[in-house]
């Protein structure tokens, strides 16, 4: 259990940002939906990342054009772009398969209909993953998390090759998101605020722990439900913002190229690398649920559970678990649905 005392541990292992590493092994690193609003800026930090040798890129369309220009950019990170009907051979070999692929999320969506146009993505992902590269380890941006992870979960098993310490749900957004606004309220550096963030991805089921907080957050009780709002709405902000125009891209793109980088600091033997993140390995309360992690070789080597929680974010948590159970339930019944029609067949021919 993460407690008080281990808020310096947390100040220390969430501070490295997208592209620090202190290790010199390379990597092939996949992204699938590379050419859309999200997956252009993920490769552009990704080609600029140490570890990463080979960077494969993949998109239904206009995936050349990103590798020409991103082939311009002058570090030795060898970019290879694949087209539509190309995705296992672009997936072949990785160690790292992250998919920002899918529908954005646009004023007024319901979550309803964002599941129904991306969560073919998660089947048809999770099936290539399982032919080229069943031993990488596959993170998600795709929205929305707390329903695409357990589809492709489900997928995973049916295939034989599931291993929960190696699928994740990208919750980093959240924890960035807290660091900033956090550190806005309290006047300091937000790269130097760490607080754990725990639950799912959506609305209310994002629980920042303020309990947690590395600096110490000794403020009132509405301070916190104020905040904590705002983090759980933050993506509502960005698409409002830009009126129809996009959802959260540039922000969303830092956070995973955070999360691809501790992943391979994982891969790489760095001890002590720890994030947040959506998973099914030993989650508390549901099967699937964004807690602290400690990452290695083996993706995940330890869940370090639930924080220490406070009685207003012990309330908070028992709120959220009938929504998030909900959620992953939902994603469950769909991929054996499919798997039952075998339209899962379909979406891994496509």
């Amino acid at each position: 259990m993460l407690v008080c005392r281990s808020k310096g541990l947390l100040q220390r292992l969430l501070s490295a940002g997208p592209g620090s590493t202190t290790s010199s092994r390379d990597y092939k690193v996949a992204v699938v939906g590379a050419s859309g609003a999200i997956g252009q800026p993920l490769s552009l930090l990704l080609k600029q990342n140490s570890l990463v040798s080979q960077l494969s890129i993949h998109d239904m369309r206009n995936i050349k054009g990103v590798e020409a220009d991103l082939s311009h950019i002058c570090t030795s990170v060898q970019t290879n772009a694949y087209e539509d009907q190309q995705l296992e051979d672009c997936l072949a070999g990785a160690d790292v398969v992250v998919v920002p692929a899918g529908l954005p999320r646009k004023p007024g969506m319901t979550r309803d209909q964002l599941f129904e146009a991306n969560a073919g993505v998660a089947l048809r992902v999770a099936c290539s993953v399982s032919e080229s590269c069943p031993g990488a380890l596959l993170a998600f941006v795709t929205n929305p998390i707390n329903s695409i992870v357990p589809i492709a979960a489900e997928l995973l098993k049916a295939k034989n090759s599931y291993d929960p310490r190696r699928l994740f749900g990208i919750t980093t957004l959240d924890v960035v998101r807290a660091r900033t606004f956090v550190g806005d309220f309290l006047n300091v550096n937000p790269a130097k605020v760490n607080l754990p963030v725990i639950g799912g991805h959506a609305g209310k089921t994002i629980l920042p722990i303020f309990s947690q907080c590395c600096p110490s957050f000794q403020c009132q009780l509405e301070d916190i439900r104020r905040l904590t709002h705002r983090i759980q709405e933050a993506g509502t902000e960005v698409v409002n913002a830009k009126d129809g125009a996009g959802s959260a891209t540039l922000s969303m793109a830092y956070a995973a190229a955070r999360f691809v980088n501790s992943l391979l600091r994982g891969l790489s033997g760095e001890p002590d690398v720890m994030e947040c993140a959506y998973v099914g390995y030993k989650s508390p309360c549901l099967p699937f649920f964004a807690t602290p992690l400690m990452l290695s070789a083996k993706g995940i080597e330890q869940n370090l559970g639930l924080p220490h929680l406070d009685d207003f974010e012990r309330q908070s948590l028992e709120q959220m678990l009938p929504e998030l159970e909900q959620s992953i339930q939902k994603g469950i019944v769909y991929a054996k649905e499919k798997m039952e029609k075998e339209e899962c067949q379909k979406e891994c021919q496509k």
